[in-house]
């Protein structure tokens, strides 16, 4: 892709739009704006913009369409696909200004948000009215709206309550030439026209960028129950997975860990209260939740006689908020864990949940034909496996030559057992590579159909999706 450089004149344009102190050109400041979660890449901006209108976010964008300056659109910057990555330098813009939480509408059980609300803080907020918005990626005490809409995040409870795009009613949002629509209707059913709201949600901030969102809520149950359940095969554990919904039960969150994943995040977290026996190779992490003890303890007791099944261990159920709370922490910080062992590289498969075992299987199989270490674990009531594949003592040919003929292979098995690429972090930078595997050339021609009928010019986040 060819684009323009920001001239000063230019730049001086941008600065009069949002201001001197939004507008940042200095080293320091853009390649802090030049990175996001994955793995160790920089791309610094040329200037990193923060506006705070849609006003502002309008006239940028059709200053950088008339100008052929790329856009990559900001957020918390937590992603692990590479979306927010500026390839092609041009602007960074940071939505962070974006940060209101509009309206909690308590008769319609909806919220009104602007994208630089943090994910959790949104959460709480709701909760303090008895609302539930339910989509809870791990990163949810950082990362924003914006990103979780751009890259349709899931989380542990997607399993009962659906993802992010399960809760997206409506959007405002600026079109790349800098024209302002409102996608859908602040109403649960919508049969006008084609459906730009879903469009929108995970297209990775390559269509338009997002200033507003009307989101569904619903009722906050009253109850949780949470139970640790050890085996002494990560196989057996996967099984089970599958045997748990066939017995009639619907887990809030299920979520499978393999034993380096435990053990790494306990060294992590330097906690002496938390352990994993020796015997141990894989937990589940199962919750339930509702508003009727009298049934959550009856499901319990169905999953106990299901995974028994399975040769689970003694299984331990939390009972203190405290000791879900040390739980629930563990869990979600096991990618930073597994980031600060090694140099590593995170693939976020999913597969229908029954074959997440032979999925397991396949990607150690991989690891041993070409020689990674790899550590597993995700949201295994969705057939969604994070596959964390560790550089450890692998020669930097290896890594760069090799690995990436490995990562193929687990992606044509992905495939093959009825899977994709990607389940919640998106396809971005780093995965556009491997499209051909999961459509076919009518079909990803239709993307970039639809990508060209938005961006003509191609100046908002390019360089992610489509080789």
């Amino acid at each position: 892709m060819n684009f323009n450089k920001l001239t000063d004149s230019l730049i001086q344009e941008l600065k009069s739009i949002v201001g001197e102190e939004y507008a940042i050109t200095n080293d320091e400041v853009r390649k802090a704006y030049g990175s996001d979660e994955t793995e160790d890449f920089n791309f610094p901006p040329e200037i990193v913009l923060k506006p705070v209108t849609k006003e502002e976010v309008s006239l940028i964008m059709k200053l950088a369409n008339d100008h052929e300056i790329p856009v990559t659109p900001l957020g918390a910057r937590t992603g692990l696909s590479g979306g927010a990555l500026a390839v092609y330098g041009g602007i960074g813009l940071s939505m962070e200004r974006f940060n209101r939480i509009i309206e909690i509408d308590e008769d319609n059980l909806q919220v009104t948000v602007e994208p630089g609300v943090i994910t959790q803080v949104l959460q709480e907020a709701c909760q303090e009215r008895g609302l539930y918005y339910a989509p809870d990626p791990a990163s949810r005490g950082t990362c924003f709206i914006g990103g979780n809409l751009a890259e349709n995040s899931g989380g542990p409870r997607a399993v009962k309550y659906g993802v992010t795009k399960d809760f997206v009613l409506n959007l405002e949002v600026v079109l790349p030439n800098g024209e302002i629509i409102t996608t859908g209707a602040n109403t649960l059913k919508n049969s006008t026209g084609y459906n730009l709201t879903q469009l929108m949600v995970g297209s990775e901030g390559t269509l338009g960028v997002i200033t507003k969102a009307v989101l569904k809520l619903i009722p906050y149950p009253k109850n949780r129950l949470l139970m640790l359940v050890p085996f002494k095969s990560s196989i057996k554990a996967c099984e089970a997975v599958s045997a748990i919904f066939k017995a009639g039960i619907t887990p809030s969150a299920l979520e499978f860990m393999e034993r380096d994943a435990i053990v790494w995040t306990i060294d992590f977290l330097k906690d002496q209260t938390l352990s994993i026996d020796e015997d141990v190779a894989a937990q589940l992490l199962i919750e339930v939740d509702g508003n009727n003890t009298d049934v959550l303890f009856k499901d319990c007791e169905i999953i106990a006689k299901v995974v028994e099944e399975y040769e689970a261990g003694e299984i331990m159920f939390a009972e203190s908020e405290a000791q879900k709370d040390a739980l629930w922490f563990l869990r979600r910080r096991v990618g930073e864990a597994v980031k600060s062992n090694s140099i590593y590289k995170e693939e976020d498969t999913v597969v229908p949940r029954f074959e997440l075992a032979n999925l397991l299987s396949g990607v150690k199989k991989v690891g041993d034909k070409y020689g990674f270490k790899s550590v597993c674990y995700g949201h295994a009531g969705d057939g969604n496996l994070h596959i964390n594949i560790i550089k450890g003592n692998l020669s930097d040919k290896a890594w760069e030559e090799d690995l990436p003929k490995g990562i193929r292979e687990i992606f044509e098995l992905t495939v093959a057992l009825g899977g994709t690429l990607s389940g919640e972090h998106g396809i971005g930078y780093v995965q556009k590579g491997y499209m051909d595997l999961a459509f076919s050339n009518v079909e990803l021609g239709l993307m970039k159909a639809i990508k060209n009928v938005f961006d003509p010019k191609g100046v908002l986040n390019p360089g992610k999706i489509f080789k």
